[in-house]
């Protein structure tokens, strides 16, 4: 039975990162369980994190509460007293019995976890940019991070955001999504590839992941351009996001996402995903 950790092909291991901390594509995101399963299995799993109105972050999508939570309003404006009362919402739209969590929750979860694999990644993808980052919630930040840091990888689009977390917390891990900020639509305008893999490069020099759109990574081998092998002959690893599904058309692109060697494939079905590719 498929577990969603990983594939191998042509003896290079891909993994299959859960996108919001689902294993299925009828998961509800940023559940405690899917979380410490992912971890306990040595899985790749991704939470967001958005900042609330106590000088900390909550471990959720969107800056608004209204879509995935019973709450209401920006998110930035809650407290975390508030935060603790609400529920998630299933893809129904119902409430569940799941409430949302903060991320001083989420790294005492870890902390106390047991049987964690040292295989195990849980990506902490920063949805803010550098404006937002107080120094109250730096510190915050700090605090809770830095006793389970070795389970992490920080991820953000901003690097400013992303070098003050990082100065903060000098044992976390750190990877950057070059793709933000117009640089998808640039790209797409000049073809300019190589130029595209130096900059990224030269923008966070230590990054040892770089989060990559799919799309790009097809675009340019349309060009007759790897721009995959391109990161890793910089030294860097390439998680390609997000395949929504494991329908045909996903399939296919995972198919060429295999073929470029991605290190990663970010996806909402690893289940899915990993039975349609290997059934």
């Amino acid at each position: 039975m498929p577990d969603g950790i990983r594939l191998l092909r042509d003896s290079h291991t891909t993994w299959l990162k859960w996108h919001r901390a689902r294993k299925t594509a009828a998961d509800l995101p940023f559940t405690g369980e899917r979380i410490l399963e992912g971890l306990k299995l040595g899985a790749s799993v991704e939470v967001d994190l958005v900042r609330h109105g106590g000088g900390g972050f909550a471990v959720l999508h969107d800056f608004s509460l209204d879509r995935d939570t019973t709450g209401h309003g920006r998110v930035a404006d809650t407290s975390p007293e508030l935060l603790r009362t609400l529920f998630l919402r299933g893809r129904d739209g119902r409430p569940t019995a799941h409430r949302p969590m903060l991320f001083e929750d989420l790294c005492a979860l870890i902390a106390a976890g047991q049987d964690i694999s040292p295989a195990a990644v849980l990506q902490l993808d920063l949805k803010e940019d550098a404006s937002a980052l107080t120094p109250e919630l730096v510190e915050s930040f700090a605090a809770s991070a830095t006793p389970v840091a070795r389970h992490f990888i920080l991820s953000c689009g901003h690097p400013e955001a992303l070098h003050r977390l990082a100065e903060a917390v000098p044992s976390l891990p750190i990877g950057f999504d070059p793709c933000h900020e117009g640089a998808i639509d640039r790209l797409l305008a000049t073809s300019d590839f190589t130029g595209f893999v130096d900059g990224a490069v030269a923008q966070f020099p230590s990054a040892e992941m770089i989060y990559l759109d799919h799309r790009l990574a097809l675009f340019a081998a349309e060009h007759d351009f790897d721009l995959i092998g391109a990161f890793h002959d910089r030294g860097k690893r390439i998680d390609a996001y997000t395949l929504k599904s494991a329908d045909a058309a996903d399939v296919v692109i995972a198919e060429q996402l295999l073929e470029m060697r991605a290190d990663q494939i970010t996806t909402d079905d690893p289940v899915g995903l990993e039975a349609a590719l290997e059934g």
